[in-house]
């Protein structure tokens, strides 16, 4: 009798304090450590076609990321680093997000997801600080690398140069929150109101996209001699008639003339030699200060957008609990895609990939909840995180 007490007291004490523990994971992504992360996987979960990370810890709060393939290879990829953003002891720490929605195929956004961050540490290194100009040189960086493996490849593999992605970066860095976009990717922050009653959405992210109409003002303001720089096909606006996003990483067909001739496919080739860039890899650029008001950070691929709007989403944040909210949004949506064709989410949840994109999009969605307090912790004593959307490739149905 007096064991069972003993292993009673026992398991109890140990459901008490392992919620407490936190998993550390390497830069590589592998786990530090054995002690278990109340989010459960360190790396996340796959369920059919979705992929998420129900709740994990950055340096400045909480996190969730969720992915749902709807393409027949994932297009969209995604990452959160926190910790140092440098490779300086005394360097900046904080808190990195990227989401890249490929298009044309998913070598950019993987591209993007293994060297994006690299580069960003290594100009924040050379500089000392996070600034807007590092973060600016960490994607003009990745797309030079990009465009230069698309040279090498261009004998064998010359559809990589037809490949591109979206490209949205946030970093959160001492108390203040950079965010650069390059396509048409949202950043939307859940601020309380004045009454502190409920969460406002306001939109962070600048997008680049021919159907907004300041894009294609920009557009013609830059090709003033292209008549036909944007042109509206089937109630879509697409530069040269051919892609709606304005800027990206990658798509190398529309930046460099060397790259639009065979053995290129003939519906990426213009007709007339172009002699400087249609498309720009320079993403819009946002600094902003953070207050005990900006509650949370709604990272996501355009996929989610298509479906709910920018209070609606902030809305279900406000209104759910934390652990799995990114996932809870990428079925909100997919509840709305499935109403739009007049199907039931179940009978949507059944469909296989490839197919599923008649239906939606890959979708990408990281929730980042924001604590001021914890950043002014000192970072030593918190977790590096470093966690890729999507990592187990999900690629069966049913989710």
């Amino acid at each position: 009798m007096k064991l069972l007490v003993l292993c009673i007291k026992w398991l109890h004490k140990k459901m008490v304090i392992k919620p407490c523990w936190r998993t550390l994971v390497d830069g590589d992504g592998r786990r530090r450590g054995d002690g278990s992360h109340r989010g459960g996987d360190p790396n996340g979960k796959v369920d059919g076609l979705l992929w998420y990370k129900d709740l994990g810890y950055h340096v400045n709060g909480e996190f969730s990321m969720a992915v749902i393939q709807a393409n027949s290879l994932l297009e969209d990829q995604s990452q959160l680093e926190s910790g140092p953003l440098s490779s300086l002891d005394s360097g900046p720490c904080g808190t990195f997000v990227g989401v890249y929605d490929g298009h044309g195929g998913p070598e950019t956004s993987q591209f993007v997801n293994e060297n994006m961050f690299t580069n960003l540490k290594r100009f924040a290194t050379e500089n000392r600080e996070m600034s807007a100009t590092v973060i600016k040189k960490a994607f003009l960086a990745t797309e030079e690398e990009f465009l230069s493996l698309v040279r090498q490849q261009w004998s064998i593999k010359p559809q990589l140069a037809s490949v591109g992605t979206c490209c949205l970066v946030g970093v959160i860095c001492n108390g203040l929150l950079y965010i650069a976009n390059a396509g048409d990717s949202r950043v939307v922050l859940g601020r309380a109101d004045n009454d502190m009653r409920g969460v406002t959405a306001i939109q962070l992210s600048t997008e680049h996209n021919a159907n907004i109409e300041s894009v294609r003002d920009e557009l013609l303001s830059l090709h003033p001699d292209d008549p036909q720089i944007v042109v509206l096909k089937h109630k879509v606006w697409r530069v040269k008639g051919i892609i709606q996003v304005s800027r990206s990483i990658g798509d190398a067909y529309l930046k460099r003339s060397e790259f639009n001739r065979e053995p290129l496919l003939a519906k990426f080739r213009l007709s007339e030699p172009f002699s400087k860039p249609i498309l720009s890899p320079e993403p819009s650029i946002l600094v902003h200060k953070l207050t005990p008001k900006d509650q949370f950070l709604i990272f996501a691929s355009d996929g989610l957008w298509e479906h709910l709007s920018n209070q609606e989403a902030v809305d279900i944040v406000n209104s759910y609990p934390r652990s799995g909210i990114a996932k809870r949004l990428v079925k909100a949506a997919l509840r709305v895609a499935a109403k739009k064709r007049e199907m039931r989410y179940s009978d949507l949840k059944k469909i296989d990939r490839g197919v599923r994109r008649h239906f939606h999009d890959d979708i990408t969605v990281v929730v980042v909840f924001i604590n001021l307090s914890s950043a002014k912790r000192s970072y030593s004593h918190n977790p590096t995180i470093s966690i890729r959307g999507g990592g187990g490739a999900p690629y069966s149905a049913n989710s």
